[in-house]
């Protein structure tokens, strides 16, 4: 059977329409990706917002474009960007932006208490948060009287794609979502009102969730089915539904997902919630692929000064790592944190163990890719300590693998085990083509 996937990106949106075999495999037939384009400019340099009805508008051709092609189409996923919160009224319409996951105010420090709202809530409750988190955005709009009067809830943006297509006046979100808003108790799949009560949140209505893969409601005569995380159905379309999978994903920052039965949290390690009451035990870093780039840039920047002419070095130093990786016998280690942690933000990358032996640029790119994998290896040893997981396989994800053999070899090395590439490119709109297929 053909399903659609939907995938409401920050900066892109993306849409697939897949064939889905009994067993559950899955073949991608067509991909079409458009630039989202919606962001709002304000005079408020931590403001990150979108037009939302922007982005539905755009997100109704690529699914109209699939169903004209497509009418058999079995049903309708949808999946996007997560944490951030659209507020809607009584008859399910937008009154507001999109405030996004990148969206700042969390951060920002009060004039009177000198304290940014996330200290305040830390101190409050012993609760860690982030900025961005849709009920940090909402706390902050409310403690500055900037939330629509005529404000009866709020849900994410792939959430009001769904509503927008099948006519719902109130929202229905799946954990998997509700999680991202903050202050949810992942175990008992609900929100922690007695944390918001205790902040003195308003009465805004939270939104009904969902821990099944419901149906939303018919759009031209095809079910359309709740939306999960990107998180989650990025997992899906790339590694699939089977338990101790662990998946790596390398774009610009850098990831880990674990899908298991067991609940499990640490520094550093987030449980969420996915399909069939399993959890996603996900730990991330800042920077990832962002550090190669760095690396790529620091050379670039020498070439410009030395011949005057600005190009690209990628293909250099992928022979320069595969140099490094012959004589890796090198001691150098890069620290590659350079944006520091999601648990540490003050923390900065190092280089250690440098000698006049292994000072060279081969040892310090094979050096910064190591570090790459070191970072999210590390995480993956706090999970497999504290559940005793045995994975069963590893898949890699995102252009960092795909376009860089030599991470590969040392991720299989690290890990001690075969890394398989994923399948599709666009994972996140496969996997919300798939969910509503289970």
């Amino acid at each position: 059977m053909k399903a659609i996937g939907i995938d409401i990106g920050t900066t892109t949106i993306s849409g697939v329409v897949v064939e889905v075999d009994e067993r559950r495999h899955s073949t991608v037939i067509e991909a079409k990706t458009i630039q989202n384009g919606s962001f709002i400019r304000t005079s408020n340099e931590w403001e990150r917002i979108q037009d939302a009805e922007k982005i539905i508008q755009k997100a109704k051709v690529v699914v109209d474009e699939f169903i004209d092609k497509y009418p058999d189409a079995h049903n309708i996923g949808l999946t996007g960007q997560m944490h951030g919160i659209v507020y809607l009224n009584a008859e399910g319409r937008s009154v507001s932006p999109l405030y996004t996951w990148q969206d700042g105010r969390g951060n920002i420090c009060d004039d009177k208490t000198g304290k940014s709202l996330l200290k305040e809530i830390e101190e409050k409750c012993q609760y860690k948060a982030a900025s961005g988190y849709g009920l940090i955005t909402h706390l902050y709009n409310e403690k500055h009287h900037l939330v629509p009067i005529e404000t009866n809830t709020f849900c994410t943006i792939m959430d009001y794609l769904g509503m927008c297509l099948t006519k719902r006046t109130h929202p229905l979100v799946h954990v998997s979502n509700a999680a991202s808003f903050g202050f949810f108790d992942v175990q008992k799949k609900c929100f922690e009102t007695d944390w918001l009560n205790k902040i003195r949140m308003d009465t805004i209505r939270l939104p009904e969730i969902c821990e099944d893969m419901e149906v939303l409601g018919m759009y031209k005569d095809i079910p359309v089915t709740v939306a999960i995380g990107d998180n989650q159905a990025s997992f899906l379309g790339a590694a699939g539904s089977e338990n101790n999978t662990l998946l790596v994903n390398m774009g610009t920052g850098g990831q880990i997902s674990v899908l298991t039965d067991q609940y499990f949290e640490t520094e550093g390690i987030e449980a969420r919630p996915f399909l069939g009451g399993k959890y996603l035990l996900v730990g991330a870093s800042l920077c990832g692929g962002k550090a190669y780039a760095l690396l790529e840039n620091f050379f670039r920047s020498f070439m410009k000064e030395a011949i005057g002419q600005d190009i690209p070095l990628y293909e250099i130093l992928g022979r320069l790592a595969e140099k490094g990786m012959d004589a890796s016998s090198s001691s150098m280690k890069v620290q590659t944190t350079f944006d520091g942690t999601r648990t540490d933000s003050g923390l900065r990358g190092e280089i250690r163990n440098i000698s006049s032996d292994n000072f060279t640029p081969e040892f310090l790119t094979y050096g910064v890719l190591e570090g790459m994998i070191r970072e999210l290896y590390d995480m993956f040893v706090q999970i497999e300590k504290g559940t005793e997981i045995k994975i069963v396989q590893m898949i890699g994800s995102g252009n960092g693998f795909r376009k860089n053999k030599v991470l590969c070899e040392i991720a299989e090395k690290m890990f001690g085990m075969k890394l398989t590439l994923s399948e599709c490119k666009e994972e996140a709109a496969t996997g919300a083509a798939i969910s509503g297929c289970l």
